[in-house]
């Protein structure tokens, strides 16, 4: 007999964690935040007549897509409700597919990608290539083909991932009228209906938040970039986080004036000390952006010409054409009506245990909602072992610890475990390995282009908990190491591996000797 569940999953990734913390400290709420009661979860048959579904999940993004097609393979009644089906402007953005595909790592990749063949050719005459020119980059070009990637991959998620399953798809904006019922409010006619489901899955993810400053109407975030209809000149990035400073350096290749704007004094708050500080020396040394540290925008004026004018705290004036906040992300949580079914909030996020249940015995939630570790691959992980779990008849609680992750700067950030600061305060005893190098490609031409390496080593096991890296590609390599690094790696399987030569990656294979170590708690040069 199928099974019945009805999944809530708005269009967006979605996260969530109770493990030990795998990015960093800060990256994750407190445990507190958590107070949702543990339990072994299963679903039963025995009352499914009872429901129009097994499943409803309203939103397509990466948690909730992955989760009903993982319950629908399981023998699930599964209906997934997500907004609109394909990317637009304002107000839907994030279409099926969720953030991810639509305004996130997606067309943030490829902006990428496009972002750094500038600097590809500038080294060109280094390598004996004459008369090579960075030419003119064309925004609408770019814009065109970056819709029509992403129309065709709303495409693939609505009729190849999700039919195919056997999912049934509704365009349609989900609202909770009670534990296990969902009012039904179709985008095409305006129409309402109710449907009913023996669980619920909420998986509606985050939402860019902009703080009440005045003037703030006119600022731009992490959505509207991608449906720009001419590149700014002059943008002014405002904020610390790697959205900030993907999106800064992106805009800086393609020929920007950009001025960063952060309030702390460094930004990427919660990685490692010694790749924040690589970040800015390389931001510094080989880009054009101005950094500006401990500078909290205050007001934005429109002038007359329709440029703006950024005034921070100090009253000191920064003149641009657009103005891209990413100073954070809220739970997507508005118009869900949360409180007819008792469902317990913590600020804009559901709090959920390990198996990823609400307070309420037949409501989950996965994804960026629930504030525990907001990637695209971690929602991927909740959704599939929830449904495995509800469905399959499995035990499979998240995993959080050891989760990979990259900054797509320009040089990329790849992370895996504990930073130094974490590793130390976890275990007291530590070893740190890393160099500071130029690699080949950049050493050749003779660019001032440097990588970084770092390794943390729990001393008494001498198993590796963490590594860092900051170069080209650094998320291709982090990846390969990442699941030596899950699976217990030591340093001497570590140093027992024949590197690849010549490569930077070898790096991690050759790096004999810590360069300092803790004890107790308190750094060490030398040991006695």
């Amino acid at each position: 007999m199928r099974m019945s569940f009805l999944l809530l999953c708005a269009a967006s990734r979605g996260t969530t964690a109770f493990n030990l913390p795998s990015l960093s400290a800060s990256q994750l709420r407190s445990s507190s935040l958590r107070s949702v009661t543990t339990t072994r979860l299963h679903s039963t048959s025995s009352d499914s007549s009872n429901f129009d579904y097994d499943l409803l999940v309203i939103g397509g993004g990466s948690g909730g897509v992955r989760a009903s097609r993982i319950a629908s393979g399981h023998g699930a009644k599964v209906a997934l409700l997500e907004t609109k089906l394909s990317h637009g402007v304002d107000p839907y953005y994030s279409a099926i597919g969720g953030t991810c595909v639509n305004v996130g790592c997606v067309p943030k990749k490829l902006m990428v990608f496009a972002s750094r063949y500038p600097g590809e050719i500038r080294e060109m005459e280094g390598y004996g290539w004459k008369g090579a020119s960075e030419g003119t980059f064309d925004w609408k070009v770019f814009l065109d083909n970056k819709n029509k990637e992403i129309t065709r991959l709303n495409n693939v998620y609505q009729n190849f991932v999700l039919k195919n399953a056997g999912v049934e798809v509704i365009e349609a904006r989900g609202t909770l009228t009670g534990p296990n019922s969902i009012q039904v409010h179709t985008t095409a006619t305006g129409e309402s209906s109710t449907l009913t489901a023996k669980n619920i899955l909420i998986a509606v993810g985050g939402w860019p938040f902009k703080p009440d400053i005045p003037g703030i109407e006119h600022a731009i975030t992490s959505n509207e970039i991608f449906y720009l209809e001419e590149q700014p000149k002059r943008m002014v990035v405002v904020g610390g986080g790697f959205i900030a400073l993907e999106f800064a350096t992106i805009m800086d290749g393609l020929g920007t004036d950009v001025t960063l704007m952060y309030r702390g004094d460094l930004f990427l708050r919660g990685f490692d000390d010694d790749m924040r500080t690589h970040l800015k020396e390389e931001m510094e040394n080989n880009s054009g952006i101005d950094l500006k540290f401990n500078t909290d925008p205050k007001e934005i004026r429109k002038q007359d010409d329709g440029s703006f004018l950024v005034i921070d705290q100090d009253g000191n004036e920064v003149e641009c054409d657009s103005i891209l906040y990413a100073t954070g992300r809220k739970g997507k949580i508005d118009g869900l009506n949360l409180e007819s079914a008792g469902v317990h909030t913590e600020k804009s996020f559901i709090p959920v245990n390990e198996y990823s249940q609400t307070n309420v015995p037949s409501i989950y939630a996965v994804g960026d909602v629930t504030d525990r570790i907001a990637l695209t691959p971690v929602a991927l992980m909740e959704g599939h072992r929830l449904a495995d779990t509800v469905f399959g008849g499995m035990d499979r609680p998240v995993d959080h610890e050891f989760v990979a992750s990259t900054v797509f700067t320009t040089p990329e950030i790849g992370t895996v475990g504990y930073s130094e600061q974490e590793a130390v305060e976890k275990y007291g005893d530590i070893d740190v390995y890393k160099n500071r190098f130029r690699a080949m490609k950049h050493s050749f031409p003779q660019s001032e282009t440097y990588s970084l390496f770092k390794l943390i080593v729990e001393s008494k096991t001498q198993r590796v908990v963490g590594c860092h890296v900051a170069t080209d590609g650094a998320g291709e390599m982090v990846q390969g190491v990442a699941i030596a690094i899950k699976m217990g790696a030591t340093k001497e399987d570590f140093d027992n591996t024949i590197g690849i030569h010549p490569t930077s990656a070898e790096e991690l294979v050759t790096m004999r000797t810590p360069s300092y170590y803790y004890r107790d708690g308190q750094k060490v040069d030398k040991l006695e």
